[in-house]
């Protein structure tokens, strides 16, 4: 089962990552200024991970493919890192809506 790893930043943020099973980061979010935002921002992304609309591929200026995970409202909850193929991308979604919902949160 993946994991959600919370960490402060070096300019005093939050962050959340979630890894996969293999230790992988599969979905990082933005920088919150709380950790109770932080945490919030993880239950969004437990909340949206089962709905493959809330999933946007887009492509990098590099054409690297890559993807980000959106609230309810349209809100960008966390991205994924760039991928060599569409193909690898797509396993990276999957990845995120089977290890989001049920991931336990970690402090680092």
């Amino acid at each position: 089962m993946g994991k959600f790893e919370v960490y402060v930043r070096k300019n005093g943020e939050f962050q959340f990552n979630l890894k996969a099973t293999n230790g992988q980061v599969i979905l990082a979010s933005e920088g919150y200024n709380t950790k109770a935002a932080c945490l919030n921002g993880i239950e969004s992304v437990k909340k949206n991970a089962v709905e493959i609309k809330r999933f946007e591929k887009k492509v990098a200026k590099n054409g690297k493919p890559f993807f980000c995970l959106k609230a309810t409202n349209g809100q960008v909850i966390g991205q994924s890192q760039m991928y060599a193929s569409e193909k690898t991308c797509d396993n990276g979604i999957a990845s995120v809506m089977k290890n989001a919902p049920e991931a336990p949160v970690v402090e680092i």
